[in-house]
Formats: structure tokens, C-alpha cells, sequence
């Protein structure tokens, strides 16, 4: 604690991580649990990113967009987990009041960026069945590029927002955060002041930022649906199909846990199941993500056999 000059009130300078438990035993046996998931997302994910740079047949929007999804997992996970794993092993679970703020910038910061950034590839693969003979034209590489950076850039933008309506609230009393990381309503709940003007301020940026990305993911595959539904070749439709599937399938282990977290009634609030639940949308989807791509497709195995040194390899 450090007091405020001229004031009698002492304001938090650290807060206390609580983590999963206080139990040395139990926090050691997660160190070994979760260690392994951390480092098999950044090999996984690293995996990808390095066979897409490398490989020339892999230099298309839809890989590049891959590319840039493997590094924000990267990223997303690396905000939390290394410090987590530190704290699972250590006697002190404390973070500076800076770093708190810095983590819950970032880590708000790439979760937006995640979130825009799906409906880009969402885009993608409406263009690419929708439009198939111009893919390449309409998604050239200038506009991939502008694509990618809107999304960090307002990604970063919006948690700037959401982090500073956060941390500029007093925080005088308890500094004991019931969380793994600096996560936002987590951190809120400390504060020495009413919070609900804040929370409706972050509820209707929680919308704008949640709502209508989905919106849009939706509506895209409304029309792709209807796309692939003209298609009569059945091959060919399965073919369209599997090319949604991994998109849709990361999408969903994303946005259903996140949506709970951010947009439920402040009412339904308990740290204990939101800990839980947000390992899913900072811990599993970037574990997952690489799995879902690889497994159905057959591009990232070609590229990786000839990394290994098997030549060309025929499906």
C-alpha cells in the first residue's frame, strides 16, 4: 500500500494473484499439467506460422490469415501463462499495479483482435466459394495486409478503453484478485467505489465488440450455406463444406466461453467457474487451434512432410 499525499486513504500499489488454490501440493501438480499444454501451443502454433512462411504453395489469403491467427494464439497465451506457471511454483503470487495494468491491456488488447479478426477469416471463405474464380483479385495482398492490421489496431484501440475505465478506479481496500491473471470485472470487483457506471460502459463496449463480430460471421455463412447449396457435385460441396468446418469450429470454442464471461448479468459473477471457463478462451483455443487446421487439412500435412524430408507427397 502507499498513501496519497494530503489524504488519509492508502491505495493499492500490488495486487495478489490467487490463482487455482493455496495448496503448494496441488499448485505444483497443475505446474506439471498446465507446462505441457503452454509449450505444446507455442510449438503448435509456431509449427504453423514457420511451414506457411516456408512453403511457397502455402502463400495464399487463406494461409496467410492462418498465419496471423497462429501468432495472436501465440501471443494471447504467452500474456497469461508464463506468469501463471511462475506463481504456481513460487511463494509470492504478487504483480505491481503496473503490470497488472499492462497485462489486462494486452491481454484485452489480443482477445479483441481475435474476436475482428475471425470475421476477416470469415470473409475469406465466404470470397473464396462465393467468388471462387476472383478470390485472388478481390483478396489481394494489400487488402490482406490492411485486413490484418485493422483488426490489432482496433483490438489495441478498444482495450485502451476498457483497461483505463478499469484501472482509474480507486482501489483503497482488499488487493487479493480471485483470478490467475489481471482479468477485468476479476480486478473491478476490488475497487472502493460504486462500478456500475463502468460496467455499463464496458457491457455496451462488450456488444459492440462481441455482437457484432458474430453478426457478421453469421450473416457471411448465410450465403455461404446458400453457395454451396447451388453446388451440384456432392464432392464438390463436401469439399466446400470441410473448408468451413475448421474456421467454424475455432470460432465456436472462442466465442461461446468468452460471451458467458463478458456479457453475463453481473448478478451470475463467480470467480471460482470464470477461471475455469476462461482457460477455455485463453488456454484451449490456442492449444486446439493448430490441432483443428492440421488434422483436416491436407496442405499443412503436405508442408510438413516436406519439411521433414519426405518429398512430395500425393493424397
Amino acid at each position: 500500500m502507499w498513501m496519497l499525499p494530503g489524504q488519509n486513504q492508502s491505495w493499492v500499489s500490488e495486487f495478489i494473484l490467487l490463482g487455482f488454490s493455496s495448496d503448494p501440493t496441488t499448485n505444483r501438480i497443475l505446474f506439471f499439467v498446465f507446462l505441457p499444454i503452454y509449450l505444446s501451443s507455442v510449438l503448435g502454433n509456431g509449427l504453423i506460422i514457420t511451414l506457411i512462411c516456408v512453403d511457397t504453395h502455402l502463400h495464399t489469403p487463406m494461409y496467410f490469415f492462418l498465419c496471423v491467427l497462429s501468432l495472436l494464439d501465440t501471443c494471447y497465451i504467452t500474456t497469461t501463462m508464463p506468469q501463471m506457471l511462475v506463481h504456481l511454483l513460487a511463494h509470492s503470487q504478487t504483480i505491481s499495479f503496473a503490470g497488472c495494468w499492462l497485462q489486462m491491456y494486452v491481454f484485452g488488447a489480443l482477445g479483441l483482435t481475435e474476436c475482428t479478426f475471425f470475421v476477416v477469416m470469415a470473409y475469406d471463405r465466404y470470397v473464396a466459394i462465393c467468388y471462387p474464380l476472383r478470390y485472388t483479385a478481390i483478396l489481394s495482398w494489400g487488402l490482406c495486409s490492411r485486413l490484418a492490421a485493422g483488426t490489432w489496431v482496433v483490438g489495441f484501440i478498444f482495450s485502451l478503453m476498457h483497461t483505463f475505465f478499469t484501472m482509474w478506479l480507486p482501489y483503497c481496500g482488499p488487493n487479493k484478485v480471485n483470478h490467475y491473471f489481471c482479468e477485468g470485472p476479476s480486478v473491478r470487483s476490488l475497487a472502493c467505489m460504486d462500478t456500475h457506471l463502468i460496467e455499463m460502459v464496458d457491457l455496451v463496449m462488450s456488444v459492440f465488440m462481441v455482437v457484432v463480430p458474430i453478426s457478421l460471421i453469421v450473416a457471411s455463412y448465410i450465403r455461404i450455406v446458400l453457395a454451396i447449396l447451388k453446388i451440384k457435385s456432392t464432392q464438390a460441396r463436401c469439399k466446400a463444406f470441410s473448408t468451413c468446418a475448421s474456421h467454424l469450429t475455432v470460432v465456436i470454442l472462442f466465442y461461446v466461453p468468452a460471451t458467458y464471461i463478458y456479457m453475463r448479468p453481473n448478478s451470475s459473477y463467480s470467480p471460482e467457474r470464470d477461471k475455469q471457463i476462461s482457460l477455455f478462451y485463453n488456454v484451449f483455443t490456442a492449444l486446439l487451434n493448430p490441432v483443428v487446421y492440421s488434422l483436416r487439412n491436407k496442405d499443412i500435412k503436405r508442408a510438413f512432410l516436406k519439411v521433414m524430408g519426405h518429398g512430395r507427397v500425393d493424397w
